[in-house]
């Protein structure tokens, strides 16, 4: 296949683009901006391999997005470029409606006109892959979880803004026919994961000696999901996924973000002992504000239509993401020295402590 990534050069687009590039052997063309959180470094594999390329380029310039795929001409486009902290919507909410509502508008109406000008056999076998987050249904209880079929209730700019580009992608199916898919997936965490995201931080902070800020009293719940997994039910997804349905992608791993702090401490004290147990170093802070409490995703139908199931188990994956980092100083020295050296994000101005998600 032909495949067209956004935000290739992100978290989650690069676990794409390796595995399309480097396991699947796809003609694969990488779109990214190159904001804070894009890193061709995460990609210097697939660089110089046959069918890779990359353009740096804006998703929200419709002329370039149009002549970008009449030159490529993609099987299939899988839409990943995304504003996607929520710490940072609170304080800058400019860039998600920019980046999330009116990017995916531009991608839609990049696909659209492309895919009017393909032949009868072309436009059967187009697909536009929009990868969104369980974040857009809010907030759950202690009880359930979330489907295919959940009402939408976001909580946060992030999470209103990628509910809106949903929105968009599923109207430009129903009005301009455009052969879409959309999935929802529960909090990654793998390699190459941005430093200011809660697992990437407590790694990196634990190996410092630095304190480990905790939100509220940890007790809030997220399911989570290696990226590497995530990866394999994307491709999944844009190959053999039916048109217009939404598959909702989760680890089956709930944990309290203690907990989550309390394993990275736990195993870092195994390969890194230090002079003290690092539990020491937990600090819990002042909450984010709109601090959804519970996410779990039910994976039921990605599982019974495409066979798709999680490889790596949260203890199995998180002992692997410690050992990435603790291999790959050489990725993420430069991202802590230069772009973000741990600072709390996403404070009100009456909020105080230090902090991450």
């Amino acid at each position: 296949m032909r495949i067209l990534v956004t935000g290739g050069a992100g978290f989650i687009g690069s676990a794409v683009t390796r595995l399309l590039v480097l396991e699947r052997g796809a003609t694969v063309l990488v779109v990214d901006k190159l904001t804070y959180a894009g890193d061709r470094r995460s990609i210097r594999d697939c660089e110089g391999r046959h069918g890779f390329r990359f353009l740096e380029a804006d998703i929200c310039d419709l002329e370039r997005m149009r002549a970008t795929m009449a030159e490529f001409r993609p099987d299939a486009v899988m839409h990943l470029a995304a504003e996607s902290h929520v710490d940072r919507s609170i304080t800058g909410a400019a860039d998600f409606i920019q980046t999330n509502i009116n990017g995916t508008f531009a991608m839609l109406e990049a696909a659209r006109a492309y895919h009017a000008g393909l032949d009868a056999a072309g436009q059967a076998g187009f697909r536009f892959h929009h990868i969104s987050t369980d974040e857009v249904f809010g907030s759950l209880g202690p009880e359930g979880a979330f489907s295919e079929t959940t009402a939408y209730d976001p909580r946060s700019p992030y999470s209103a803004s990628k509910a809106a580009s949903d929105h968009l992608v599923r109207a430009w199916h129903e009005t301009y026919g455009l052969p879409v898919l959309v999935t929802n997936c529960s909090n990654n965490y793998g390699p190459y994961h941005f430093p200011e995201k809660l697992i990437p931080l407590i790694i990196l902070n634990a190996l410092e000696g630095k304190p480990l800020p905790v939100y509220g009293d940890g007790s809030n719940i997220r399911d989570w999901l290696h990226v590497e997994d995530h990866a394999r039910a994307l491709a999944l997804v844009v190959e053999r996924g039916r048109v217009g349905e939404t598959y909702c992608i989760g680890g089956r791993a709930e944990r309290r973000n203690l907990q989550v702090v309390e394993t990275i401490c736990d195993l870092l004290d195994q390969r890194r002992p230090g002079a003290a147990p690092r539990r020491g170093l937990i600090r819990f802070v002042a909450d984010r504000p709109g601090h959804d409490r519970r996410y779990a995703i039910d994976c039921g139908k990605i599982e019974q239509e495409l066979g798709w199931r999680q490889q790596q188990s949260f203890e199995s994956g998180i002992a692997a993401t410690i050992d990435w980092y603790l291999a790959n100083e050489w990725w993420w020295r430069p991202l802590r020295e230069g772009k973000y050296a741990g600072e709390r994000l996403g404070l009100l101005p009456q909020a105080a402590g230090q902090g991450a998600g």
